[in-house]
């Protein structure tokens, strides 16, 4: 079973109206062919919309219909996510975060302060991570070694509604939504209504 589904590095800051996801990267197998486009719009959509819920230096997991999408805002402005089940343990989704973010930087510098084109930036090791990471356990043994691990002990446990200001609903923001198309929508409104498959249901 797919325990991680994607994994962002994301440009963020007051000076931007919405987050720009500067690199995805998903593991969309567990779904239908069909899905997978809606599925992948709804998690540009979530990882845009939490990561604009997070402050600088802040990691917070939201946790929504059986999935957590574990945010990470570095002060500098560049920020990740990564989407789990709920079994995935936020440390570990933590620690895979912190090196994702450090190896992108060491690879692409400070060019993703300028990125305005979202998924723009190729980050072929984002691939890598995913598959490296799928298994909790393996990644468990990297994170022994890891000298910062109480780091990462100030995670923000939150539902979708206490992230999303007071009187604010998901449903409403996913109507609003630019990013999703009417199909992503229609595959969201059907999800919620099964209560199956999916981060967005």
């Amino acid at each position: 079973m797919v325990k991680v589904l994607a994994l962002s590095v994301v440009r963020t800051g007051t000076e931007l109206p919405e987050p720009i996801i500067c690199s995805l990267a998903t593991e969309l197998s567990s779904f239908g062919f069909f899905q997978r486009p809606s599925v992948k719009e709804m998690i540009t959509f979530l990882t845009k919309t939490f990561i604009k819920r997070t402050e600088s230096g802040q990691r917070q997991s939201i946790t929504h219909e059986g999935y957590v999408v574990h945010c990470y805002v570095r002060s500098d402005g560049l920020a990740g996510t990564v989407t789990t089940d709920m079994e995935y343990p936020a440390r570990v989704a933590f620690v895979l975060l912190g090196q994702l973010l450090e190896d992108f930087t060491a690879e692409a510098g400070d060019s993703w302060k300028s990125c305005t084109v979202p998924e723009s930036m190729a980050y072929p090791k984002g691939e890598e991570y995913l598959q490296k990471y799928q298994n909790p356990a393996e990644a468990d043994k990297v994170t022994k070694i890891q000298k910062d691990l109480d780091e990462t002990t100030q995670i923000l446990h939150k539902t979708i509604d206490s992230v999303l200001e007071r009187g604010v609903k998901l449903d409403n923001l996913v109507e609003r939504s630019n990013d999703l198309s009417a199909q992503s929508k229609m595959f969201y409104k059907q999800a919620k209504k099964t209560n199956s498959c999916c981060v967005i249901s």
